[in-house]
């Protein structure tokens, strides 16, 4: 018994101590994982048809340079490297082919090619040799990100919104992309099945997804992006000018009642301003005596009255469905204007 004990001391050290790291090296290479691919979030258009908000897709391009065979490597590879030093700024032919021929030699399976390409770039390099075969000959490796673009910069930030996770998962969503994400714009995420090749290294097993991606849905704003770039200068004019705290501006068609611009701009310390809050609706309350300006405006306007008119004041008491409704002053019969 006693020496049954010792042999199987000597066996498991063995394989902890002699073949751990081959054993562990199986390991690795059996270990398999979903990848979440995220959908394409749906557009932000303004109501002239002008994108407000849009997802563009970035690609990091990584080469497993274990994956093809001695003949495929060797009689692609300075084609290969003559494509890639095509690329403005990056390597040359000769740079590109010792960088590959020491990944294989030291069996670097997850090597950086390219990062944050355009999709017109992307789709060029999967055209080039070695890279044009499937990722299970040609050792290609894609690794797809979106980022969300505004392309009328930092006008109308808060009023078209966004959607932002912190490391510690906690969401923001101010703003129309906030507002309408959860529901139209975030769309459905897909999965991919990974097999990992190296300590945080992953590579698709297949070519295709488990789950494809749905996009989400686009959406249209009533915000003219011409009226939205006037008030947005003229605020930003006017704050510049009294040095103000803050400020902001909303433009509404009176035919319809749609907003045509929200402008909405915070002083920081160092005197500039961007769009730091939505004023607009977070500091909205009644509108007060400020509101008989345009009452008037509108009746004079509409010829409803002119400057002439005389009004009955009904001595400042007002019945409102049975109610009395008493004015702070007192009046009678009082000219218009």
């Amino acid at each position: 018994m006693f020496i049954f004990g010792i042999a199987v001391m000597v066996k498991l050290a063995n394989i902890q101590f002699v073949q751990g790291d081959e054993y562990r090296a199986k390991a690795s290479e059996r270990i398999v994982k979903d990848f979440v691919i995220p959908a394409n979030r749906g557009n932000v258009y303004s109501v002239n048809g002008n994108l407000l908000a849009t997802s563009i897709p970035k690609y990091d391009i990584r080469f497993d340079a274990l994956t093809p065979t001695s003949s495929i490597f060797e009689e692609n590879l300075k084609t290969l490297c003559d494509s890639l030093a095509k690329f403005p700024g990056r390597k040359t032919s000769s740079q590109y082919q010792r960088l590959i021929r020491k990944a294989r030699a030291n069996k670097n399976r997850y090597l950086l090619l390219a990062k944050n390409l355009g999709y017109l770039e992307y789709m060029r390099m999967r055209t080039f040799p070695m890279l044009k075969l499937s990722p299970f000959k040609g050792g290609l490796i894609v690794e797809q990100k979106t980022k969300r673009e505004h392309p009328m910069g930092g006008i109308a930030q808060r009023t078209i919104g966004y959607e932002r996770i912190d490391e510690e998962g906690n969401v923001t969503r101010p703003g129309l992309d906030g507002a309408f994400g959860v529901k139209y714009l975030r769309g459905t995420d897909g999965k991919h099945a990974k097999q990992q090749i190296g300590k945080n290294q992953w590579k698709p097993i297949v070519d295709y997804n488990k789950i494809e991606p749905k996009d989400g849905l686009d959406v249209y704003t009533t915000i003219d992006v011409n009226i939205q770039d006037i008030a947005h200068h003229a605020l930003l004019k006017q704050l510049e000018y009294y040095e103000a705290e803050h400020g902001c501006v909303v433009v509404m068609e009176v035919e319809t009642g749609e907003i045509r611009a929200i402008s909405n701009l915070g002083r920081t310390e160092k005197g500039t301003y961007y769009e730091r809050l939505n004023y607009a609706v977070g500091e909205s309350h009644e509108p007060g005596s400020t509101f008989k300006v345009m009452a008037l405006m509108a009746a004079l306007e509409d010829k409803v009255v002119d400057t002439a008119t005389i009004v009955d004041t009904k001595k400042g008491v007002k019945t409102f469905y049975r109610r009395k409704i008493y004015d702070s002053h007192h009046g009678a019969m009082v000219k218009f204007l």
